[in-house]
């Protein structure tokens, strides 16, 4: 039984690495991304980090993974408190604009797009990005269907890069950007 108690300690520590590199890489960017700030801001030894991230493309990618395995739970958590709501696609569209309208301005939000970025210039990272939009487009292909949308999978891709969009606009500009309008757009078009 001593082992599960190191496992988690083992799960703990590379969580608390991950959590940390975002909040850095939310801070001060990819480029000020150092060990020493990572290894701060988690509360580990410089060897507990590389132990378990030999290289910062292993942990960007992890990073950025987490952080994809835990938006799209609580975006499909929201779809799911809906599912039965029955609603029309405009009703939707408020909820999706409700939700963009909830999220805090804060680094939590630029780290993601830091990453993102960040994959354009490393290959290391391109398969962990698609993996992230993958699991954007399933959510919303599986929205979309629930909705009636015909070929939900064809019109997913444009509805997550238009959310991503205004996303970024929002955070860029520090304004909320209404969503259900150019969302009702794009569906009424497809």
């Amino acid at each position: 039984m001593a082992p599960a108690p190191a496992r988690k300690g083992v799960v703990n520590t590379r969580d608390a690495i991950l959590r940390a590199t975002l909040e850095v890489v939310g801070e001060q960017g990819v480029g000020g991304l150092t060990n020493r700030r990572i290894v701060a801001a988690a509360g580990v030894s410089l060897g507990t980090l590389t132990y378990h991230f030999p290289s910062q493309t292993e942990l960007l990618r992890e990073a950025m993974l987490l952080f994809a395995e835990e938006e799209t739970a609580k975006l499909a958590a929201i779809a799911d408190a809906h599912s039965a709501d029955g609603l029309s696609l405009e009703q939707a569209a408020a909820v999706v604009e409700h939700v963009i309208e909830q999220l805090p301005f804060g680094t939590d939000d630029l780290a993601p797009h830091e990453l993102y970025l960040q994959a354009a210039r490393d290959p290391g990272l391109h398969e962990a990005s698609a993996r992230c939009f993958a699991a954007y487009d399933d959510l919303a292909t599986t929205i979309l269907r629930a909705l009636g949308v015909p070929d939900p999978a064809r019109v997913a891709g444009p509805v997550v890069a238009l959310i991503a969009g205004l996303q970024l606009r929002r955070l860029s500009t520090g304004t909320d950007v209404p969503a259900a309008e150019p969302l009702m757009m794009l569906l009424r078009g497809a």
